[in-house]
């Protein structure tokens, strides 16, 4: 058996944390897939990249609105796909050679999975065993993929299968002129904007009434309205089989029940089906409850507020967790800083000389307070803090403003496309409890509600304590923020 002073099990924000604090230690890093992550190889990064120029597709065919004679007449896809992933292959081996034995000669990387046997001990797919004083484990999510009848999940994924997952679908030889997406999630409604923009016939599958349920209701309610206007969107149903053939695949539908049985297609046939049903904590797969680590019920390694694994509701020595395999928030820049708070525990465990030594006033302890996400798609959403209802559950003295963005200036430059901010606050201590955007450029003009919940700011000083430029489309961020009721 190979002892390591530390092993790290994923290299997405787990390849991050590593720095000259840990110099000299004799370390592993366990990957059996892509260094980089999620994030860089399948997720955040290149669906941007692809984003973007859809986005400038769908302008081109909807122009006429702003009275202009544009057209699109499609795309390069093999082109646009070599620009895309040469950048981000590079970077990925980039990172894998980073971390070889030829720059780094104390850390050995180990390019296979490997599963625990025992609380700090693990096996590799080929059959070696490794143990190490101490551990963090940050192995990420796959997609789930839910079983239906006609559907192979072992095939999922693999050349000459027509089912895909957000993992391979950006990479496929040849944009499929049809497609059926399954889901109503954030993958969903990226993937749909992305291939509806491109040309392709998109329809998208949603058990429930809504897209990005989520979401505020009210904000809910605008995304699913706008995007369906120029989506093909079936609520209500969910698949019953499949059958793939030799150059099409069919989904057959039924009526999920949540909506009661409502009109719906037989069957869909289309060139490919993406599943976007969510991702799972990859707890499974390493045998983290075999090795006696404690497991949420939907997956997530459990951790306590210093990102130590869990066992019998106490913390493990030296073993620490970080991410999408523990995370209540499967967000990049949410593992970004467990990563650094992983770090700051870890270094603080080995100057404590052994591992759990390390005292808690030494600990640093993670803040998942104000955080934010949003949808790169068309429209554009994005969310912090609680939705209305989550507030009043709370107990809040509730004052909430929805702002339309055809009612500011540059919504008026838009030709009123349509698009909310909803702004919700205490109306007592006047603290922001949430805000939910659902319009052009979402994810920017929520920023400033984001460092107003970080800091404490009152919303009225929010308001009215900063200029805010005239006539910038956050001005709708502005005037929501005028429009809350306060107690005197």
């Amino acid at each position: 058996m190979t002892h390591f002073d530390l092993l790290v099990i994923g290299t997405g924000s787990g390849n991050t944390f590593l720095d000259d604090r840990f110099a000299g230690l004799r370390v592993a890093i366990a990957e059996e897939w892509h260094f980089g992550g999620t994030c860089l190889n399948v997720g955040c990064i290149p669906t941007k990249m692809f984003v973007y120029p859809a986005t400038i597709a769908e302008q081109a065919t909807q122009s006429a609105r702003y009275n202009l004679s544009t057209d699109y007449s499609g795309v390069d896809w093999p082109a646009l796909q070599k620009r895309i992933f040469d950048r981000i292959d590079a970077i990925e081996a980039g990172g894998r050679a980073f971390r070889s034995r030829q720059l780094q000669p104390e850390v050995t990387v180990i390019a296979e999975h490997v599963h625990f046997i025992g609380p700090k001990t693990v096996g590799t797919a080929s059959g070696e065993e490794l143990s190490a004083d101490r551990i963090v484990i940050a192995a990420g999510a796959s997609p789930h993929i839910p079983e239906v009848d006609g559907l192979d999940a072992d095939r999922v994924d693999t050349p000459g299968y027509p089912i895909f997952t957000s993992n391979t679908i950006m990479r496929v030889p040849e944009r499929p002129r049809r497609l059926v997406i399954i889901g109503s999630g954030v993958i969903a409604a990226e993937f749909a904007h992305i291939f509806s923009a491109l040309g392709t016939e998109v329809t998208v599958v949603v058990r429930g009434s809504q897209l990005l349920g989520s979401l505020d209701s009210e904000a809910s309610d605008a995304f699913t309205e706008i995007f369906s206007a120029s989506h093909t969107v079936l609520t209500g149903v969910e698949p019953s089989s499949y059958r793939v053939g030799d150059d099409e695949v069919s989904v057959r539908l039924e009526s999920s029940g949540r909506l009661g049985e409502v009109d719906h297609p037989a069957e869909l046939r289309a060139d490919a089906v993406l599943i976007a049903t969510g991702r799972v904590p990859n707890t499974a797969g390493l045998g983290a409850a075999e090795a006696g680590y404690d497991v949420h019920p939907d997956s997530r390694l459990a951790v306590d507020s210093h990102l130590r694994v869990l066992a019998d509701g106490a913390p493990v020595p030296g073993v620490f967790a970080l991410g999408d395999i523990c995370s209540p928030h499967q967000l990049k820049h949410v593992a970004n800083h467990e990563a650094k708070v992983v770090g700051a525990n870890l270094a603080a465990d080995i100057a404590a000389g052994a591992p759990g030594a390390a005292a808690e006033a030494d600990l640093a302890t993670v803040a998942h307070r104000a955080v934010p996400g949003a949808v790169f798609s068309s429209p554009e959403a994005a969310f912090v803090g609680m939705t209305e209802d989550e507030a009043r559950a709370a107990g809040h003295a509730v004052t909430i403003k929805v702002q339309q963005f055809k009612d500011v200036a540059y919504g008026w430059a838009m030709a009123d496309d349509p698009g909310i901010a909803k702004i919700i606050a205490d109306r007592r201590s006047r603290l922001i409890l949430g805000a939910h955007i659902v319009g052009h450029s979402a994810s920017m003009i929520i920023q400033p509600l984001i460092q107003a919940m970080a800091f404490g700011q009152a919303a009225d000083v929010v308001a009215r304590g900063q200029y805010w430029i005239h006539p910038a489309l956050p001005e709708v961020v502005e005037n929501a923020l005028l429009g809350l009721d306060f107690d005197d």
